[in-house]
């Protein structure tokens, strides 16, 4: 999945010639601090509710201090990975997409990634969830896998967590049985350490409502 495929349509991008006033009002109406800025679908920037008050610019046109503006943008290619990285190393809730000189086509919001990055990570799927704690030198996804598939399971999504200053890893994954019991005595007997385990026991409606619960908060 690519940046393209993430975008928010409730977005509508300000005009250089709105103002500060009616960036606020859009802002608001919608629960968002940043907007972009196109003119005749080029995108000039990115404004935030902050930047408005500290030029005094409510009742100026935003045109006259686009300059000042950051500029933060990722392009239509980009893997849904390295959108998640820009919305890290950023800091913004929202992330305009671009093609080629600078032509707008969109803004993607949290919502929306997290919305697609669920769609494609199992996360609203059936299944358990289990932790590994091992070395990192000791790490091997096919014997992890072939361990998950001798109980008649399939690893559906998985990550590695590493830590600073130690060469001990974390690896979580899920699978696709909610009765996780077998693939965990399979673990301890080949000695890997089982940090946490979480079986769903069926309650997929759970994980629904929080998952709906998370995206009406993302939206207030």
């Amino acid at each position: 999945m690519i940046a393209k495929d993430l975008i928010d349509s409730t977005f509508i991008p300000l005009k250089p010639s709105d103002t500060g006033n009616f960036a606020l009002s859009q802002m608001d109406e919608i629960k968002i601090s940043h907007l972009p800025i196109v003119d005749n679908l080029t995108y000039l920037g990115l404004i935030s509710d902050m930047d408005i008050y500290n030029f005094n610019g409510q009742n100026e046109i935003i045109d006259n201090f686009i300059s000042k503006l950051i500029k933060t943008q990722i392009t239509e290619n980009h893997h849904i990975f390295d959108v998640i990285k820009a919305f890290s190393v950023s800091k913004l809730p929202i992330l305009p997409v671009v093609r080629d000189e600078n032509t707008y086509i969109g803004t993607i919001s949290l919502s929306s990634l997290i919305l697609n990055y669920s769609e494609i990570s199992s996360v609203l799927n059936p299944g358990g969830i289990i932790i590994l704690e091992l070395n990192s030198n000791d790490f091997s996804l096919s014997e992890i896998a072939q361990i998950v598939e001798s109980n008649d399971a399939k690893v559906m999504n998985f990550f590695i967590t590493s830590f600073p200053d130690s060469t001990k890893i974390e690896v979580t994954l899920k699978i696709n049985k909610i009765d996780i019991q077998s693939v965990l005595q399979t673990f301890n007997r080949y000695n890997y350490n089982v940090k946490a385990s979480f079986s769903e026991n069926s309650q997929i409606e759970d994980i629904k409502e929080r998952y709906d619960s998370l995206m009406n908060f993302l939206n207030i």
